[in-house]
């Protein structure tokens, strides 16, 4: 087991010098490739310990993968020399990276346990004890190439889909990760981080643009798993970038309580919600949701049917409305939003009634429609695009409306 490990270690450590330096902005990445080889034997054991203190309950997933990255951060930080000075690093580059080095490993590790031979290898053979051993990045193509090669005659293996995914992100082929978690995905739906990973691989094929289907994922994601770190860390951008201050404050507050207060990770989470609090006037210490009636509120994510999708132009109004569960069609709160917005996550309360004299805060159950309107009116037309939730309880926090039908 030392000796996988070790090889495990090696292959990451390698494709992390390959991959990290064009984000981090470093120089003398080859130079760093061979001092990250030559010090793998002083975290090997330190690994090792992490490894028994996740199999023995002492440490946390978060807690683990945290002071794993750290291990590796300081492998990468003798990789890339001392004093040397650069441009500064952009908090999206070190989010970036700090997704790919918790993936590297894993996907290094993981393929070297499926298509190697770990009972064949000892220190003598591996030539661990003097450092010889080396892997290439041509080798870790080949073995790529081998699983996907492997797995177009066994398709329904979802982890060899996951891994191939995984592997090919940190390989910076990102249009080959998409397909493979595509294909995972389609095999396990139940799997947070999985679709969050999937959602993330889409974003970065497009310019890390994560609005449209790469936020259904994330929110799919979060669904199943409301504490999920990287569908978190994601729907807090996407809200960020649309500058929905609040809801991203949401997202980020809820990942930092996570994360070890002293980690680097969450010091650039706390950043960023210290910018989002900024930007968006909100004071310090002051909660990101809607004051007033919060119990009395329905929240969700409104998103459009992609068998739709090419009949819908950008400015098209959506109207997103709550209703009583049974009786009266009437809207009792609404907004209005844009297409080009969708998927949007919203909140509906007593701010936006409809009337005085009827409030969200007065009904037990409603239902969540949306509506697509082709002339931008309120009432609904022949031809307008709709969807509608089941019942929900007022107070409800993942309400999901698709649009997915045509008013007749």
């Amino acid at each position: 087991m030392t000796v996988f490990v070790l090889i495990a270690v090696l292959m990451a450590a390698v494709a992390m010098v390959w991959v990290l330096p064009p984000l981090l902005r470093r120089r003398g990445a080859d130079e760093g490739v061979e001092r990250a080889a030559s010090n793998l034997a002083i975290y090997r054991d330190q690994l090792a310990e992490l490894d028994a203190d996740l199999s023995s309950g002492t440490l946390s997933a978060v807690q683990y993968e945290q002071a794993k990255l750290e291990i590796e951060r300081r492998v990468l930080d003798e990789a890339g020399g001392e004093g040397v000075a650069g441009p500064r690093v952009s908090r999206s580059s070190r989010r970036t990276a700090a997704v790919l080095a918790t993936v590297i490993p894993l996907a290094a590790a993981s393929l070297y346990w499926l298509l190697g031979n770990p009972d064949a290898l000892s220190p003598r053979q591996a030539g661990v004890a003097g450092g010889e051993h080396q892997i290439t990045a041509q080798q870790i193509e080949a073995m790529a190439a081998k699983l996907a090669a492997r797995l177009e005659q066994n398709p329904d293996d979802a982890k060899g889909w996951a891994m191939l995914a995984r592997t090919y992100m940190a390989m910076q082929r990102f249009p080959e990760a998409v397909a493979a978690y595509a294909k995972a995905t389609a095999l396990v739906k139940d799997d947070a981080g999985l679709l969050a990973d999937y959602a993330d691989a889409l974003a970065t094929s497009t310019g890390r643009n994560l609005e449209g289907r790469p936020l259904e994922l994330v929110m799919q994601a979060l669904k199943l798993d409301p504490d999920q770190w990287k569908a978190l860390a994601l729907a807090g951008t996407a809200a960020f970038d649309r500058k929905d201050y609040r809801a991203a404050i949401v997202h980020w507050e809820k990942l930092v309580q996570q994360l070890p207060p002293d980690s680097e990770f969450g010091q650039s989470m706390k950043a960023s919600i210290a910018e989002a609090r900024q930007l968006g006037g909100i004071k310090p210490g002051a909660l990101p949701g809607p004051q007033p009636a919060t119990a009395a509120s329905v929240r969700g994510t409104v998103s459009l049917s992609p068998a739709l999708a090419a009949t819908v132009k950008p400015t098209d109004t959506v109207f997103i409305f709550t209703r009583a569960a049974e009786g009266s069609r009437q809207p009792i709160a609404a907004l209005r939003r844009q297409a080009r917005d969708l998927p949007a996550e919203f909140t509906l309360d007593d701010s936006q009634s409809m009337s005085a004299g009827m409030k969200l805060s007065s009904f037990r159950e409603v239902v969540v429609g949306a509506r697509i309107s082709k002339s931008g009116g309120a009432t609904p037309q022949s031809g307008d695009l709709q969807g509608i939730s089941q019942k929900v309880k007022v107070g409800a926090t993942d309400v999901a409306v698709v649009i997915d039908s045509v008013v007749p």
